[in-house]
C-alpha cells in the first residue's frame, strides 16, 4: 500500500502572531513554526496502517526552506520518504494554488492507495485543501473522519456530523480528511530522528511540477488584502449593583442596543 501524507508548517498557535506590513499576509519570518497538529494525526493514522500492512509512507509539503523541519518530524515519526515543494513563487498561495500543486505532487507518487489530510490548517482554517486535492485528483473523499479502517481494497471511516454519526465506505484510492479525534500521534524517537536524517527528501519547484508551463505566469492567488488593522481593545464594561432593581436596568440596558 502507498499511503501519501499532505503535512504543512504553520506558526505556533501559542505563540503571537502578526501580518507583515508589505502585503498584510502572516509573518512567517520572526514566528515559531511547527508541525501543525492535525497533520501529525494525519501522520499518526499512516504509521497505524503501515504496523498492520505492508505501507510505504510518502510525505508531501508545499512551504518554504523552513518547511524541511516539519518534514524531518515526520519521517522521524516512521514515514519513509518526502517530497518537499519549495518556491518563492508560491508565497501567499490562495486555497485552489495550493490543492492544484499539492495534487500534482501527488501524482508524482506512482500507484498512490490512499492520501491522508488534516480537515484544516490552524494558519487558513479553510478546510477545504482536501476536497479540492480529491476532486482534482478524481479520487473519492471521506471527510471529518474520527476513525478509519481499510481493508480488502476499501476504506471505512467514521465520520461524526452536527446532527449524529455517519459511516462512510470507499474503494481505494481514495482521500481521506481526519478530526483531532482520531488518535493521538506518537513522539519521535532518539532513533528515529537520527534515521530520518538520511531519509529521502526530493525538493521540487513550479518548473518540475508542471514541465513547459509559464512558472513566472503562475496565478498564484486570486484574493489581495487591500488594509488590516489590529483589533479594537475591549472596551470597560458596564456593572450592575443589584439594589432591587438590577433586572429593569439590564432590560433597559437590552432595548437600548436593539437587543430585545
Amino acid at each position: 500500500m502507498n499511503i501519501v501524507v499532505l503535512v504543512k508548517q504553520v506558526p505556533d498557535t501559542s505563540a503571537e502572531r502578526t501580518l507583515s506590513r508589505a502585503d498584510h499576509l502572516l509573518d512567517r519570518e520572526d514566528a515559531d513554526l511547527v508541525l501543525d497538529e492535525i497533520n501529525e494525526r494525519a501522520a499518526e493514522e499512516a504509521l497505524t496502517l503501515k504496523e498492520t500492512a505492508d505501507a510505504h509512507i510518502t510525505v508531501v509539503s508545499m512551504g518554504p526552506d523552513s518547511a524541511l523541519d516539519a518534514i524531518r518530524k515526520v519521517l522521524a515519526m516512521g514515514a519513509d520518504r518526502a517530497i518537499h515543494i519549495c518556491d518563492d513563487r508560491l508565497r501567499g498561495a490562495d486555497l485552489l494554488t495550493t490543492a492544484t500543486v499539492l495534487a500534482a505532487a501527488v501524482r508524482t507518487v506512482q500507484d498512490v492507495d490512499l492520501v491522508l489530510a488534516g480537515n484544516a490548517t490552524t494558519d487558513g482554517q479553510a478546510g477545504a485543501v482536501p476536497a479540492v486535492i480529491a476532486e482534482l485528483l478524481g479520487l473519492p473523499q471521506l471527510t471529518q473522519v474520527r476513525q478509519l479502517t481499510v481493508e480488502a481494497g476499501q476504506v471505512s471511516a467514521e465520520r461524526e456530523t452536527e446532527n449524529g454519526e455517519a459511516t462512510l465506505k470507499a474503494p481505494l484510492p481514495a482521500l481521506v480528511s481526519v478530526t483531532e479525534k482520531i488518535n493521538e500521534p506518537r513522539y519521535p524517537s532518539f532513533k528515529g530522528i537520527m534515521a530520518a536524517k538520511k531519509k529521502p527528501v526530493d525538493t521540487v519547484d513550479l518548473d518540475d511540477l508542471f514541465p513547459g508551463a509559464d512558472g513566472a505566469g503562475f496565478l498564484v492567488t486570486r484574493t489581495r488584502v487591500v488594509e488590516a488593522v489590529l483589533r479594537p481593545p475591549r472596551s470597560a464594561g458596564i456593572r450592575i449593583t443589584d439594589d432591587g432593581s438590577a433586572g429593569r436596568q439590564l432590560v433597559e440596558h437590552l432595548i437600548a442596543q436593539n437587543l430585545v
